[in-house]
């Protein structure tokens, strides 16, 4: 039940954060949709098929196409009162890598997938669903830039593990797992803390 309920806040967040870039956009009302919709279960979409859970999610419970589309009518309908759109796209968006990257990482331990697995998968769940967002509406990907994005969500499930054979309450450790990713995108950002690039800065004459 307690997988259940992250795994609904996190499609509402995800959700929200795509239609928040899609108004950007200025996209009609079925882009707005499809974009909230692959952002908000382009993940989770991926990390099913990569188990082997089939069909995804979101085809068995129908949940979730409710959710969703109840999270963009609201978002829309409120968009005036949402101030801030930048900074509401950035929260929405990093309470989604959050909650996801515990379910993906939960998903990954119900198949007894190797712990290192366990985090790629709970990353790659938390992820790619901006990912393919920010590819529809033509932006370069948070993921791929020197952002602490993906980062923020590796440290969570390293968490997690460090947690598990200490603490014995399965919700206390998706909490505070969850809230460390988080914290760790909104401290990298208030702190200006960047992944060093690869390439140096030269003048050209």
């Amino acid at each position: 039940m307690f997988i259940q309920v992250l795994d609904i806040l996190g499609t509402i967040a995800f959700a929200i954060s795509g239609v928040l870039v899609a108004m950007n956009k200025k996209m009609d009302p079925f882009g707005v949709f499809i974009i909230a919709f692959v952002t908000a279960v382009g993940g989770g979409t991926l990390r099913d098929i990569l188990i082997g859970a089939t069909p995804v999610f979101w085809m068995t419970d129908m949940t979730f196409i409710l959710v969703i589309s109840l999270a963009t009518v609201f978002a829309v309908l409120f968009r005036n009162y949402i101030k801030h759109l930048r900074r509401s796209l950035f929260l929405f968006d990093t309470i989604g890598i959050g909650l996801y990257t515990v379910i993906g990482i939960e998903k990954g331990l119900a198949v007894d997938l190797h712990p290192i697995i366990c985090v790629t998968l709970g990353t790659m769940s938390a992820c790619f669903g901006g990912v393919i967002r920010d590819i529809l509406c033509n932006e370069i990907p948070v993921i791929f830039r020197k952002e602490v994005y993906a980062t923020a969500c590796i440290l969570g499930g390293c968490v997690y593990f460090l947690l598990l054979p200490i603490i014995e309450d399965s919700n206390i450790i998706f909490l505070v797992s969850g809230i460390v990713v988080i914290a760790a995108r909104l401290l990298a950002v208030i702190f200006k803390v960047t992944l060093p690039s690869l390439y140096a800065n030269k003048n050209t004459e």
